[in-house]
């Protein structure tokens, strides 16, 4: 038997942290030097907001659907402009604006428990829109004034889940490489979109130079907000007060977030990166001297989690222990909350052990994109390319490749196991059954997976040489001294190595074949015929 709405909702509004009472904008000290931000609002910029919206969207509850509001953006455009600049002026939100319709989608275990079940908030059209106009120049005022530590992967412009594992690890795999013993602790905190408190996140606000204007329609969007939840079979719940955390499924949520985790890093010696609220923590652990700097890190992070009324949930913060040497140190969380080690972790969606051995996502990537293609074939009747290959790249081939660059195989088993997926998927479409694999390849105008592999590296290698990503590069890569037969300034010094794998990490292995490209273009060759 199923929950019903009422204590789906009652659940969900467990998780909150306590309401702060004292949510006013104006009593907070703004630094009036930093100038206001001015969100562009005019009917232009409204009208073109319209215009793309997708209309596949569902509305919120006030029922707007996006079509409607698409179709009639030229109509609209100039009342709407009138209304959100009156609401920025004015820092009021309307209250149709701050409610949710909350669709809970049951995943793993009983279709029954809220605690296993991913979470789709959906709120007012308008409301996004005026979001995307404000979010541009509060992102404008981070990116400029480097407020965001680098240490933030997630929501953040030019990084991702793979730049993440590629900056954390190229820093493990070095010490492990120079036979360091380290240790890294996976930390997970406990529903933290849900317990952001509303105060704590103002003063945060403020901290990092947003003005007085920005701060009160933040602070007036964030309170006497309600939720209630829909089901599929249209039953729904009462209306139930949120009283923390940022709005998930709004536009500002994940900046905000990202405002609010900011200072998790200070006072840390060891080094921290995050992806929103997945948090890894590692360090060198040759000496007692050494474990006990990642303890008193831990120590820190839980005192910071504390004072900003978050909670870890120590059941699932592990640690994982690399290198030859590693005494396995236990650490605990607070008092008396031993961490346990673990021997492989999901990090990201990708499966890392304490090997740094990928076979095992190897396996993972191969058999998820294995029974997604039986699923094709029982479900498609049509078996041309025009059909086949389209479901083939975007619904098996991602699972191939997500993150590729961090886990690429080496080993010749993973190499063939992942390309037999591609094999079996060309073989599928009609009139190729039994053509050799790479005439199939031909005919369909793709290259194999190693191939597009290779391509992945070097367009990786650009971004961080070259490219978006240089600032990381920068301490990935080091530059050689330049040579008369090359002279563009990119000649990369191939670092030596003791162990697999660091010789197997992007790092190391894609500066052999990025040397090999033109100097007039780094990398420019493997880009050609892609």
């Amino acid at each position: 038997m199923g929950f019903s709405t009422v204590s789906i909702n009652a659940f969900f509004a467990s998780v909150f942290s306590q309401k702060e009472s004292h949510l006013q904008p104006q009593k907070y000290e703004m630094d009036e030097g930093l100038g206001e931000i001015q969100p562009q609002i005019g009917r232009q910029v409204v009208q073109e907001l319209l215009a793309a919206l997708n209309e596949f969207k569902s509305p919120g509850p006030d029922r707007l659907h996006p079509r409607v509001l698409k179709e009639l953006a030229e109509v609209i455009s100039e009342p709407l402009t009138i209304i959100f600049k009156s609401s920025w002026r004015t820092g009021e939100v309307p209250g149709d604006w701050r409610r949710a319709n909350v669709v809970p989608i049951f995943k793993k275990g009983k279709g029954n428990d809220p605690q296993k079940c991913l979470v789709f908030s959906l709120t007012s059209i308008l409301d996004k829109i005026l979001e995307e106009i404000i979010k541009e120049v509060v992102c404008e005022h981070l990116e400029t004034n480097a407020v965001i530590a680098n240490s933030q992967h997630g929501f953040t412009q030019n990084k991702s889940c793979q730049t993440n594992l590629i900056s954390f690890f190229g820093r493990v795999t070095s010490w492990v490489n120079t036979g360091n013993a380290v240790d890294v602790a996976y930390l997970d905190f406990s529903k933290a979109f849900n317990k952001v408190p509303h105060d704590l996140l103002a003063n945060k606000l403020v901290k990092c130079g947003l003005d007085k204007t920005t701060v009160r329609w933040i602070c007036n969007w964030l309170s006497e907000r309600t939720q209630r939840v829909i089901l599929t079979n249209a039953s729904s719940s009462s209306w139930k007060e949120v009283t923390s955390g940022v709005p998930q499924g709004s536009v500002l949520g994940p900046v905000l977030f990202n405002i609010f985790m900011n200072d998790l890093d200070e006072g840390l010696e060891g080094t921290i990166i995050k992806f929103a609220d997945d948090t890894k923590l590692g360090g060198r652990a040759n000496t007692p001297e050494d474990t006990s700097r990642i303890q008193n890190d831990l120590d820190r992070l839980e005192r910071w989690a504390e004072t900003n009324k978050m909670k870890f949930n120590r059941d699932k913060c592990k640690i994982l222990h690399f290198g030859r040497k590693n005494g396995n140190q236990r650490y605990r969380m607070g008092d008396d909350a031993w961490l346990d080690s673990s021997v492989c972790e999901k990090d990201l969606g990708v499966l890392v052990d304490n090997k740094l051995n990928m076979s095992q996502q190897c396996d993972a990537a191969a058999k998820k994109a294995n029974t997604i293609l039986p699923c094709i074939n029982r479900g498609i009747a049509s078996r041309s390319r025009e059909v086949m290959l389209p479901l083939y790249s975007a619904l098996v081939r991602p699972h191939l490749e997500y993150c590729v660059q961090f886990w690429a195989p080496q080993l010749k088993g993973d190499v063939d196991k992942l390309e037999s997926v591609q094999r079996r998927a060309t073989k599928m479409i009609k009139g190729l059954e039994n053509k050799p694999y790479e005439e199939r390849l031909k005919e369909l105008g793709m290259f194999s997976l190693q191939k597009r592999r290779l391509r992945g590296d070097m367009i990786a290698m650009y971004k961080y040489v070259k490219g978006r990503h240089r600032e990381e590069g920068a301490s990935l890569f080091s530059a050689a001294l330049q040579t008369r037969t090359r002279n563009n300034g990119f000649k990369l010094q191939e670092r030596r190595f003791h162990l697999n794998i660091r010789k197997i990490f992007l790092t190391v292995r894609a500066v052999p074949q990025w040397e090999l490209s033109p100097p007039d273009c780094g990398g420019g060759s493997f880009f050609r015929g892609f």
